[in-house]
């Protein structure tokens, strides 16, 4: 919004003003403003919620401190949203078509969790959504985001051109300033299915490979297997989220680790003169990425003020399925999908660690007619707090095992 007053008083030459020209103003500028909003107006957030008596139904698992947060103030992923969104219209410019598909994503998936929340606290029933619901608009959402970043024009890759042996092919150009001549690699920009993948020569993956062997036929097939992967990363990381999202802290400090990581994936991306160092593909306007995630970094940094042990509140599902899927579908726009396991390795654990203790229990009930269990308790962070492990230490360790790989997800651009 600020962006397009910008360009309209630009003509007036207003000192200062050619300052919101800059990403890493906006971005700072975005950045500050979450904070700002989350300390500021998340404390009145907080009080109107105990006012209401919009507190959180605790089951008693037997852990240690458990029932002591019974009544702590949920549905504080509004704080969140609110620290998201308002900073985004503000800074960002808003025709950038992958800020308005974060903006729908941040949108639809807190309804979503809102909804969920509204008919635990307020129609009390500890159901909440029906799972099939929720499955049905993440579903949605990823149809969305498969569809805007198949056949939308706006969403391409620059791509350097190779002749027929594979080689890339260099012109010489003249620097007007300086006129020495240089060599530069000619490229184009493509609508393209791939993304980025590590430990490979090229650090590029096509999804278009997997259906290669239909020949004249894949093209048609192509967008059904894109599709199909967005919606599982999608539904897979966004309930992943929800499953971290158990004790003071965890998911709120995760998924900032995250989204710093993706922060600089999609600085580097959008970057010609780095991603070329990097030799990873470039994306053009995928920059502007930067100014979103920084309202994101700052929205989770500020609840975590509150949401630290011991929480005054708790982000609900309104919080924590909009945190996995803004991690989720930013990987998708910045071509670094594939990275996820790794960089959201934490919420991978999570989610596994109910998969197979529940399967386990399963698989076992059946066989000897009593269930066993691989795990005290899951999902996996339950397990340590079964084993008497103090709960601010818990997610301190989760945080640095989310540091170390995300430090490693970076690496990664560079081992081949």
């Amino acid at each position: 919004m600020l962006y397009l007053i910008y360009e309209w008083l630009n003509e007036f030459d207003i000192p200062g003003l050619g300052m919101l020209q800059y990403i890493s103003f906006r971005s700072g500028a975005a950045i500050i403003t979450s904070l700002f909003i989350t300390m500021v107006f998340g404390s009145r957030m907080i009080r109107f919620l105990q006012k209401k008596q919009i507190g959180e139904e605790i089951r008693d698992l037997g852990l240690e401190g458990q029932m002591q947060k019974k009544g702590t103030p949920t549905m504080g992923g509004l704080i969140i949203l609110a620290s998201i969104i308002i900073p985004t219209l503000l800074f960002a410019r808003l025709g950038n078509t992958y800020i308005l598909l974060m903006l729908i994503t941040t949108t639809w998936l807190g309804l979503i969790g809102f909804t969920d929340d509204y008919i635990k606290v307020f129609l009390k029933d500890k159901k909440g959504l029906a799972g099939k619901f929720k499955i049905l608009g993440q579903v949605s959402l990823g149809i969305i985001v498969a569809s805007t970043m198949y056949f939308s024009d706006d969403v391409i890759v620059r791509e350097k051109i190779k002749d027929g042996d594979g080689n890339y092919i260099e012109e010489v150009v003249v620097d007007p300033e300086t006129g020495k001549e240089e060599i530069q690699v000619l490229s184009k920009d493509v609508k393209s299915t791939k993304t980025t993948i590590p430990f490979i020569k090229n650090h590029e993956f096509d999804y278009a490979w997997l259906i290669s062997f239909l020949g004249d036929k894949a093209d048609f097939w192509r967008w059904l297997v894109y599709a199909l992967a967005i919606i599982i990363i999608i539904t897979a990381v966004s309930n992943a989220a929800n499953l971290t999202d158990g004790i003071d802290g965890l998911a709120t400090g995760t998924s900032a680790i995250s989204g710093v990581t993706l922060g600089i994936l999609a600085y580097v991306s959008g970057n010609v003169i780095y991603s070329d160092y990097l030799d990873i593909m470039y994306i053009p306007n995928i920059g502007e990425m930067t100014v979103f995630v920084a309202a994101f970094i700052g929205a989770t940094v500020g609840f975590l003020w509150y949401n630290s042990y011991p929480a005054q509140v708790f982000m609900g599902d309104t919080g924590s399925l909009a945190l996995g899927g803004i991690l989720a579908v930013f990987a998708v726009v910045i071509r670094k999908e594939i990275l996820i396991p790794l960089l959201c390795g934490i919420f991978l654990l999570e989610n596994l660690s109910v998969i197979i203790q529940v399967s386990y229990f399963k698989y076992t009930k059946k066989k000897y007619g009593e269930g066993q269990r691989v795990f005290l308790m899951s999902p996996i962070h339950h397990h340590y707090q079964k084993k008497g492990i103090p709960e601010p230490k818990i997610v301190t360790r989760f945080w640095i095992v989310g540091i170390v790989l995300a430090v490693f997800t970076i690496v990664t651009l560079k081992m081949r």
